[in-house]
This record gives structure tokens, sequence and C-alpha cells, in this order.
């Protein structure tokens, strides 16, 4: 069902795809790599009423999962997780993985590219259960999604030996963490600063790993965290096992793949660059008045799980506190709110509790919410790629879904 009605509700918005013939100068870049540089950014790209109707086309796998050689007790445990055929990029990477061979895989987030190194790495785990895998992700909320998909794995594998994880990130207790990897872990899931700084605790022993896994591995980069993933892994052993996943391929991507991996195979089920199920429109507002649009619109019947970008952590903040005034159930996420009230302020998210989360970009990258009716761009994003981002939270599987930026 497309959602158009937004236009009719409120005189102040007009939307057009027809200004903007050169573009304009993005939100300011912010981070270690480009402080205070903008990106010149085409309007035209967030204009795109052409939301296809019904069809969809279909995907047909190469593969079963019965086809995969796994253990056995693996194939249950995706059985019970409810998994039928493979995405398109667990069918490609999986039997490539389970050979040993290196992985570039360029995929955005939703495309079940966790479980495309999951499922290998379990199984290799299976065979040799001293195995110890690294997992290297950019944000926390990322670290505790692909530990919360292993668990179900192993949950559903009903084997007699346990396969043991830690999550390693900033925001939460290093002592307790410190305490776990005391234990055998075969997975170790974390954020490069707290990998680091455990490293060189000595509380982590690089030489172990056999694998390493590096996800969403162009928002590290963004993030300034080059010096960390370069200490990483010249730490891990030459002979290993390297799954690298990224949503773009830039040069400065394609240099990192030269460095970390070996003769890699390249797995890309990228279709374009925003998603073909979201529609994408600007909504112009006079200087001022973009609270009341956004009062106007949350106030309508179809805007019933709004996830809505800010700029900056206090502007994000603020937007969250002024929306609960004007009785609206919001929450936020942004880096100045430790681990536990943004895993609270998500979970309240996901289960339809409030009806709309507020969020910086960073603190959303990676996550995975279901049936988000609408992206909100309420401040200008710094780049297209923090757009293409952005978007693809909506529109996920065979949904539909709607993306407005707001334009004074």
């Amino acid at each position: 069902m497309h959602h158009r009605s937004f236009h009719d509700s409120a005189s102040r918005a007009r939307s057009s795809s027809g200004f903007g013939r050169g573009g304009f100068r993005g939100a300011p870049r912010t981070g270690p790599r480009g402080r205070g540089r903008t990106e010149r950014i085409d309007i035209g790209k967030y204009v795109n009423k052409a939301v296809p109707a019904e069809h969809v086309e279909t995907f047909v796998p190469a593969h079963a999962f019965a086809d995969f050689k796994i253990h056995e007790s693996l194939k249950r445990a995706i059985g019970a997780k409810g998994y039928r055929t493979p995405t398109p990029i667990q069918d490609k990477a999986i039997p490539h993985a389970l050979r040993g061979a290196d992985i570039l895989g360029v995929a955005n987030t939703g495309t079940g590219k966790t479980g495309a190194f999951l499922i290998p790495l379990i199984h290799k785990v299976e065979l040799e259960p001293k195995t110890q895998v690294l997992i290297v992700v950019p944000t926390r909320e990322l670290a505790l999604q692909i530990e919360s998909e292993l668990k179900g794995f192993v949950a559903g594998m009903g084997a007699p030996r346990r396969i043991f994880s830690v999550s390693c990130v900033g925001g939460a207790s290093l002592g307790a963490q410190i305490r776990e990897l005391r234990y055998h872990n075969n997975f170790i899931i974390g954020t490069p600063g707290r990998l680091k700084d455990l490293i060189e605790r000595k509380m982590i022993d690089l030489g172990k790993f056999s694998a390493v896994v590096l996800d969403e591995a162009d928002r590290m980069l963004d993030m300034g965290f080059l010096p960390d993933m370069r200490f990483i892994m010249r730490g891990v052993p030459a002979e290993r096992q390297t799954l690298f996943f990224s949503a773009t391929l830039s040069p400065d991507i394609e240099r990192l793949v030269g460095e970390f991996l070996k003769s890699p195979v390249k797995v890309s089920v990228k279709t374009g660059d925003t998603s073909k199920n979201v529609e994408q429109d600007v909504v112009r507002v006079g200087k001022g008045e973009k609270i009341e649009m956004l009062h106007d619109l949350l106030n309508k019947k179809e805007f019933a799980k709004v996830l809505i970008f800010g700029r900056t952590k206090h502007g994000v903040e603020r937007l969250s506190k002024t929306l609960v005034e004007r009785g609206f159930k919001a929450q936020s996420i942004h880096g100045n709110k430790n681990h536990a009230q943004r895993q609270r302020a998500l979970g309240s998210f996901k289960e339809n509790k409030v009806q709309v989360l507020v969020a910086t970009d960073v603190a959303a990258r990676g996550l995975d919410i279901p049936d988000v009716t609408h992206v909100i761009n309420y401040d200008i994003p710094a780049t297209h790629t923090d757009y293409v981002h952005r978007i693809g939270r909506t529109g996920r599987g065979d949904k539909r879904g709607v993306a407005l930026t707001f334009i004074e």
C-alpha cells in the first residue's frame, strides 16, 4: 500500500523533485575522517515516486539449506529458526566459506549476511571445538544483534556441547567482559575500540583466531576505526579465513580488501543504491515550522512506526523530549545514552510500545527493525551514503515503506 496522503493534511508542505538542479550542500561531515567537510547531494535522489506495484522478482536459489555440507544439528537449528531457503548472499557465500575461502561480500543490512557468515563458522566450530572466531563490527547494537542470532542457532542445535560467545563493546561493563574472557569463547564479537583495549590488557590473544569477520567495514572506516582495524588484523595469524562485508566498494575499501584478504571470492547482492520498496519524497517547510509539520504527520494513522533521523546527539534528545511533551510515545538512541538505555529504547520501538524512535546515524547503523512504516530525515544527512543507510530501515523484504526528507 502506498502512503501519499501526507501532502493533503498540511498546506505548509510542498514536495517537489524539480528543485536542486545543481544539488545542495549536505550537513557538515563529522568524525575523525572528515570534520567540517560537506558532500554535494543531488536533491533528486531524495525523490522516488515510482514504487513498483505488486510484481516482485522471485529469487531462485541454487541451493537449499539441506544441500550445504554442514553438521546435521546445524541444519535442524536453521529449520527451527524458520529459515526455508537461503537468501541470495547466503546462497552464494556459504559454499565458498565452507571450503575455507576468504569472502568479500558487498551487501546491505537486511540481506541475510549475518547468517551467511555465522552458518559456516558455527559448522567450523562444530568440527573443531577449540576454534576461535573474531567478529568486528562498528556498533554495540550490531554486535548484540549478531550474538543474539548466534545464540538462536546454538539453542536450536540441541548439541551436548555448548558453543560459547562474548560481546566486547564500549558502553558496557569492562569488568564483566574481562570476567567472561577468562573462559574459552568460540566467538568474540566486538567493536574495534573495546577490542583493542582488551587486547592491550592481554585479555584477548589474537594469535588464537583462525577466522575473522569484518562486518560493515565501510561504516567502521567512516567512524575513524581504520587504525584499530589495522592493529587487530596485524595481530591475527597470517593463515586465517577472513570474511569481509561492506555495503559499498570505494577505493578505500578496495585497499583494505587488498591488505586483509587473500584471493577472496567476491559475492555481491546489491541491486541498487536504494530499496525499490521505498517511496521517497521531500517535504518543504518554512523556517521554524519543522516541528509543527512533524507533529501533523505523526498524527496521521499510517505513520504507525516511525524512525526519525537527526544530525546531533543533543538535537535528537531534544526532539524526542519535545515529541513526548506533545503527547507522542517517543524514545531516542544516541551516543550519550548508555548501553542499557539504548537497548530499552530499541526494545520499546521493536515491540511497538512507542510510535517514534529518534536516532543519530551512528546509533541506528546496522539495526534490523521490522515493520518500520516511515523514515523521516528531520535533519539532512551528511552524505548520500548516509541517506541510503537511513532509508534502508524501511521497505524491508517485500514490505512497502516511505522515506521523507525535510527541506527548509
